[in-house]
């Protein structure tokens, strides 16, 4: 089966389910507010085949691309026959509040399938319940200048004997802007020692989240090197010959074992050519890369070199349900933000953010790259956050989405009057063509970024 059948297949069934779920929402409180329904279709026109129970046809119909739910009166310049069950006729609260289910009902599937995902696999790393022991210690860190080394073990922080790394977050965060005792202990020559210091915690985060790593104290994750899972399309890594599956053992003579100490060595390195020593297949190589400068979406701004990494040794768990409900929300929670960030700079000065985003044709490779692995626990996750992403679109205040009727019917209550149809028609056909516009540039986006245009040179 090749991968292109394979993309399309697992994008449909990924859009339909996020679809169906979404108009499911806008059909549920339509009908409890009291408004006909005239379709409710799997699928877009022509209808196939299906039945009618009460008002609502309900269908499947021949393009696989989701579903759509048609309700009296929602069509933009139809007159009014002046039955108030028609979705013009009913007061606004209850228009704004359909209009805001379909959203709010890809929330709550991205919530669901993410505590059934918590319940059957968590993934939980083994490093954070291990002996804190150091990996890279960044030069002028807090750790650094408090003489601490990589390969230090730590037996003691602050009131913490011998603590795990779980264990000292949760002590640092305690003890933030204070100096705590330390001691390693520290092997030279073949021989264990202990060194006791003390360190000063302060928090450079603008944030409320707090990291162990901003200070230095950056975990070891695993014995061997960080293998990389998979590379950025013109990145600096895929620039200098890296491959999927190769392992990077050291960075300028330091040894490494976690993406934080890659992430800690290129930013003390600024903006000079990196050194790597890489393992491939069991054989050792050095090159040179010159990083770049990303300010990603969820992550600090830095030097990057443009790939990400197979996760450390962990253990799978079995959370119970209010455990991963909890896990779920949280998970939520944080890529919405994620999302809203991306959204913040795509829309004030940080145009290049376009060339992160996929549209259908990159989420469709992506579907497939997730679908042809046959794990099941990915295909999860990329569904619960594709919801997320649709239900968050959504909500934008922009004509002919679920947020622009929202933000119509807000202003109209404010004004206490309706805005002249013909005023809504030309912001719909403005805002339409806007879309368009966009659709297209990321559709041609995804295509380069997959090397069509570079097959077409001679």
């Amino acid at each position: 089966m090749s991968f292109a059948f394979v993309s399309i297949i697992s994008f449909l069934v990924v859009l339909s389910v996020m679809v169906v779920v979404h108009e499911l929402g806008h059909y549920i409180v339509a009908k409890l507010c009291g408004v006909r329904v005239e379709t409710f279709s799997l699928g877009l026109p022509p209808r196939l085949f299906g039945f009618k129970y009460g008002d609502t046809d309900y269908c499947v119909s021949a393009l696989p691309f989701g579903g759509y739910v048609k309700m009296a009166g929602e069509t933009p310049g139809q007159e009014s026959t002046g039955d108030p069950h028609e979705f013009s006729a009913r007061p606004r609260w209850q228009r704004i509040l359909i209009a805001v289910a379909g959203p709010v009902a890809n929330f709550v599937l991205a919530i669901v399938l993410m505590a059934g995902f918590y319940m059957m696999h968590n993934e939980v790393l083994l490093y954070l319940n291990q002996p804190a022991v150091l990996d890279a210690v960044p030069q002028n860190s807090a750790a650094a200048r408090a003489g601490l080394r990589s390969g230090d073990r730590i037996v003691r922080f602050d009131s913490e004997r011998n603590p795990t790394w779980d264990r000292m977050d949760s002590r640092a965060a305690l003890d933030l802007n204070s100096t705590v005792p330390v001691t390693v202990q520290r092997t030279v020559d073949g021989q264990t020692r202990e060194f006791s210091t003390e360190m000063y915690l302060a928090n450079p985060s603008r944030s409320d989240d707090f990291d162990l790593s901003t200070l230095g104290l950056i975990a070891r994750e695993q014995s061997g090197p960080v293998v990389i899972a998979d590379l950025m399309s013109g990145a600096p890594a895929t620039k200098a010959g890296l491959q999927t599956g190769d392992g990077i053992v050291a960075i300028d003579g330091q040894t490494v074992h976690s993406i934080p100490a890659i992430i800690a060595m290129l930013n003390q390195n600024g903006n000079r050519p990196a050194s790597l020593v890489v393992d491939r297949k069991g054989h050792d190589f050095s090159v040179a890369i010159q990083p770049v400068w990303m300010d990603t979406a969820g992550e600090e701004p830095g030097y990057r070199l443009g790939f990400s990494a197979k996760l450390p040794p962990y253990r799978v768990e079995h959370l119970p349900l209010p455990a991963a409900a909890r896990q779920s929300v949280n998970f939520n929670v944080v890529n919405s933000g994620y999302i809203l960030d991306m959204l913040y700079r795509l829309f004030t000065h940080h145009a290049a953010v376009l060339q992160q985003i996929s549209g259908p044709v990159g989420i469709a490779h992506l579907t497939g790259e997730v679908a042809e692995t046959h794990e099941w626990e990915s295909m999860v996750g990329l569904t619960a956050l594709l919801s997320l992403d649709l239900g968050i679109m959504n909500l934008l205040p922009i004509p002919i989405l679920d947020g622009g009727m929202i933000l119509m019917l807000l202003i109209e209550s404010i004004l206490r009057h309706d805005i002249r149809q013909e005023v809504k028609e030309r912001v719909y056909q403005v805002a339409f063509v806007m879309i368009i516009l966009i659709f297209a540039f990321i559709t041609v986006n995804d295509v380069s970024k997959l090397g069509f245009f570079s097959k077409l040179k001679p």
